[in-house]
């Protein structure tokens, strides 16, 4: 059985979806990604036995950027390490010797409507309804399970239920390569295989490749 796909509304004063391929310095697609979306759903409503399938998103802003000048450290810092500095009886870390500035070219002022399905694990066996009206009744309410935020921890967003009054801007262009999904191999953890599509904003929605379509792209 075929249901109509659940709708979201999210927006916020700053996104950064980061392109992969540039390192250093953050520099973002767009538009809001598949990938990021699905963490904004999740974060919303979660359950271990269902998985998000995004089908389009829908863009309400002109899409604007700026620039964000931050001070940022170049070592990963972990527990491991913290541990290590413990047991050294060392001063630790000192982030102004590791310190550094980055340039993250960001978006402002956006908001999106996503269009998902809640798709079963394989051997669930259960009413995906349940899900759906558990996700409506949450998005009504303004429950989450953990704040949403926009690409990056630091740009949070905010949802609702979208209105008639909210419709994609009339905007058509090529996105380039976009990122759809990270493929996790089984018995190595961590280890992902990324998978791109070719993204493209059609009068203000980027609908994205579904069922083979999406199992074919590179």
């Amino acid at each position: 059985m075929s249901h109509i796909p659940l709708e979201v509304k999210v927006w916020g004063d700053l996104a950064c979806f980061t392109r992969p391929e540039l390192k250093v310095e953050r520099v973002t697609y767009p538009v809001m990604t598949p990938t990021a979306a699905q963490g904004v759903l999740e974060a919303i409503f979660w359950k271990p036995e269902i998985v998000w399938n995004i089908r389009d998103i829908s863009v309400l802003k002109p899409v604007i950027y700026t620039g964000i000048m931050r001070n940022e450290i170049n070592t990963r810092q972990s527990e491991r390490s913290a541990r290590a500095w413990e047991k050294a009886g060392s001063g630790g870390f000192v982030a102004s010797e590791d310190r550094a500035q980055r340039n993250t070219l960001a978006l402002k002022d956006v908001a999106y409507i996503i269009r998902a399905d809640v798709v079963l694990r394989p051997g669930v066996d259960a009413n995906v309804a349940k899900y759906r009206d558990q996700f409506r009744r949450r998005v009504e309410r303004g429950q989450c399970f953990s704040q949403p935020y926009l690409g990056t921890r630091e740009f949070s967003a905010f949802f609702e239920e979208p209105s008639p009054e909210d419709v994609p801007i009339d905007l058509t262009m090529d996105l380039g390569r976009m990122l759809l999904a990270l493929d996790y191999e089984v018995g190595r953890a961590g280890n992902a295989k990324p998978r791109f599509f070719s993204a493209k904003l059609e009068h203000g929605v980027m609908r994205i490749p579904q069922g083979s379509e999406a199992r074919d792209v590179a």
